[in-house]
């Protein structure tokens, strides 16, 4: 049984050949508009996201007030967390 030969739209160096091209040819202006129709899609969802961005008016939100914090108090004691030992319990 023999070695069955290479069908292939492409020559040994990658390029196309006569026959790709005739192929492709119907349908390269049709692609070329598809192409453009979407980029113009894309870019224009982007534009239309970021000028609806930059229209959110926040100056009708009330902020409130910080809380209050309580007074704080110098650390004085030898409180401790679970696992860790006082300065003062060492010897």
């Amino acid at each position: 049984m023999g070695i069955l030969p290479r069908s292939s739209y492409y020559t040994r160096d990658n390029r196309q050949t006569a026959a790709l091209i005739r192929a492709r040819q119907p349908y390269l202006v049709k692609n070329i508009f598809t192409g453009i129709g979407l980029t113009a899609f894309v870019i224009s969802v982007y534009a239309f996201t970021i000028k609806a961005v930059a229209q959110d008016d926040f100056s009708d939100v009330q902020i409130p007030d910080a809380p209050e914090q309580p007074p704080h108090t110098p650390h004085t004691g030898a409180t401790t967390s679970p696992g860790q030992i006082s300065v003062s319990g060492r010897k």
